[in-house]
């Protein structure tokens, strides 16, 4: 008992240390926090926004149980169909899973090129096998196997264990300070992984359902990087496109490839697109090459083009860098600030990671700190006019909200004035809006 006694006492003493210290520091931060303009961002933004997420971990999303099991055994009867094509077009049984099994086949048995290596053998990761599609059709099969048997084991059976047994929803933990860049994040599981590209993955959002008399009503920002981009960097070209309601990547399409708007092919339109994103995230022109599938060379060309035509842009990536060079940081237009040291280091790719960080943040970041403000607004909204509708999920740049049917209308207002005027820019945000009872009729 004097143990237990006593081990309480310790408890007691600690937390109440923990308290005292935080209160002392709680001057001291909000000080700190005004000297570097940051303190309405906390105030208007990352205090409330706490509010938001803990309500959303509480409501959680419903989620078809049974449907998740069903698309479990099309994905395993898709993973046995695959594997047998492997081991057809190898003319050869191994496990797939195996990095020296399948090292082996492709670079002794079949004698395709070696790429890579690492220190246990030959490097078979996805980049590399990537590179070695046009060598032999097994490659993709081996890819798609890899993609199918990945979302069955995170998707099918790692979701299983989370379903609340007394509510059948899943409740994800929201995190708001884990990302670099303010982004809003999840675990336990991770919602922000639900595949949407790769058409075998998007099924898996016809498992998450609203509830009996409810609907779904998705709000998704429409090129939402693109166009903060666009005002940060004060370019009159691509803020006049925005402005017209322009297809911004067949303009850019039309600039970088020289031809008439009504000339641009899906093609030059496809590639635009990789430049005008590739240009946010700083990328290089190896990466551009790889991405769209031309020599290295053109890459360098699309890029120069795009950067000789949107003249701003050049100048902001160059102001940018130098400024974070100079300061240590760069800031969202909310000024949410992220510290750079990696520009610093002796390492060339730790630096250059450093210049995409620089350029990628004030942009990604304003993103985040917009839906988070979003959210605050909607949330108010909705419970301020008495609505039974709540807020399930955020993915990125997108909001879902379980909708009381009878409610569809009014919620479908709130979510498209909120979200699309929560901040003046130089271009005005667009939102779509669709509703669907479940998440992948809502998108």
């Amino acid at each position: 008992m004097n143990g237990q006694g006593e081990n309480d006492n310790k408890v007691n003493y600690e937390n109440a240390l923990n308290v005292y210290c935080i209160f002392k520091l709680k001057d001291i931060l909000i000080d700190n926090l005004k000297k570097i303009e940051a303190y309405d961002l906390f105030n208007s933004i990352e205090m409330p926004i706490m509010e938001v997420l803990a309500d959303m971990q509480y409501t959680g999303i419903y989620i078809d149980k049974d449907e998740l099991m069903n698309y479990g055994k099309v994905l395993q009867e898709k993973i046995r169909d695959l594997e047998k094509q492997v081991y057809e077009l190898s003319d050869a049984e191994f496990n797939i899973n195996s990095p020296k099994q399948l090292g082996d086949i492709l670079f002794n048995k079949l004698e395709l090129p070696v790429l890579k290596k690492n220190k246990t053998g030959y490097s078979t990761d996805v980049e590399t096998l990537s590179k070695l599609k046009k060598y032999h059709p097994v490659i993709e099969k081996i890819l798609e196997y890899r993609q199918v048997s990945k979302i069955n084991s995170t998707f099918v059976e790692g979701l299983v264990p989370y379903i609340n047994q007394n509510t059948g929803r899943i409740h994800s933990n929201f995190h708001q300070t884990v990302t670099a860049t303010g982004r809003i994040s999840s675990t336990e599981p991770n919602m922000q992984n639900i595949p949407t590209r790769m058409e075998i993955g998007k099924p898996l959002r016809k498992v998450f359902k609203a509830k009996e008399g409810y609907t779904f009503i998705d709000g998704a920002y429409s090129q939402i990087e693109l166009r903060i981009f666009a005002h940060i960097a004060q370019d009159e070209e691509m803020i006049k496109a925005f402005n017209n309601n322009e297809d911004i990547h067949k303009q850019v399409a039309s600039k970088v490839f020289g031809v008439l708007i009504e000339d641009v092919t899906s093609e030059m339109r496809s590639k635009a697109k990789a430049v005008n994103f590739g240009i946010i995230y700083g990328i290089s022109d190896f990466g551009l090459a790889e991405q769209i599938g031309v020599s290295r060379k053109q890459a360098k060309e699309y890029i120069q083009q795009y950067l000789e035509k949107y003249s701003n842009i050049k100048k902001y990536m160059d102001d940018i860098i130098e400024f974070a060079k100079e300061n240590g940081y760069v800031e969202t237009l909310f000024k949410r600030r992220r510290y750079i040291p990696e520009l610093q280091s002796n390492n060339f790719n730790v630096r250059q990671f450093g210049q995409r960080a620089a350029m990628n943040t004030p942009i990604q970041g304003t993103a985040a700190d917009i839906m988070k403000k979003a959210m605050i607004e909607v949330y108010n909204e909705l419970n301020e006019n008495k609505l039974e509708s709540k807020i399930v999920l955020q993915i990125h740049d997108e909001l879902l909200i379980e909708t009381k049917i009878e409610e569809t209308e009014q919620v479908k207002n709130i979510l498209k004035n909120c979200m699309e005027n929560v901040i003046k820019l130089s271009i005005p945000l667009k939102v779509d809006i669709n509703i669907g009872n479940s998440w992948y009729d809502a998108k």
